[in-house]
């Protein structure tokens, strides 16, 4: 089995979108995501983003014809679980700028505090800050 290149993870989620340039900079805003390499297409947008978070990294495409993301759809195709150092303030954040909130902070009895926001084109990201299980 192959490497994957250095610095890349060796499991990234994919994520498709109508609109790829603008979730680069949407992601950026609110959950914080570094553009780390997009392509653009002959008609000048982006097709291919690598967006990075710590040490982790998501992929983001613009699949075109007749694609329908998950809000046109109605239903949740994917959601993505990432850990964060103060999952509170990282709420705060995506809410201040504009993040739909699909679930408020709150405590699991697993041990993580999580809370969940739905980009602009549907898919659900979950954040979360590890706590001790009681």
């Amino acid at each position: 089995m192959a490497n994957p290149p250095a610095g890349y993870p060796r499991i990234s989620p994919y994520l498709n979108y109508e609109d790829t340039g603008v979730m680069v900079e949407w992601l950026t805003g609110a959950f914080g995501l570094v553009e780390r390499h997009s392509l653009q297409g002959p008609d000048g947008k982006v097709v291919h983003a690598e967006m990075a978070f710590e040490d982790g990294l998501v992929m983001l495409g613009s699949p075109g014809g007749t694609f329908r993301n998950p809000k046109n759809l109605g239903q949740v195709t994917s959601s993505l679980y990432i850990y964060v150092p103060d999952v509170d303030a990282h709420c705060i954040r995506a809410r201040d700028a504009g993040a739909e909130l699909i679930e408020e902070p709150n405590d699991t009895p697993y041990g993580d505090r999580r809370y969940g926001a739905r980009d602009p084109e549907g898919h659900h990201w979950y954040f979360a800050t590890r706590r001790a299980c009681e």
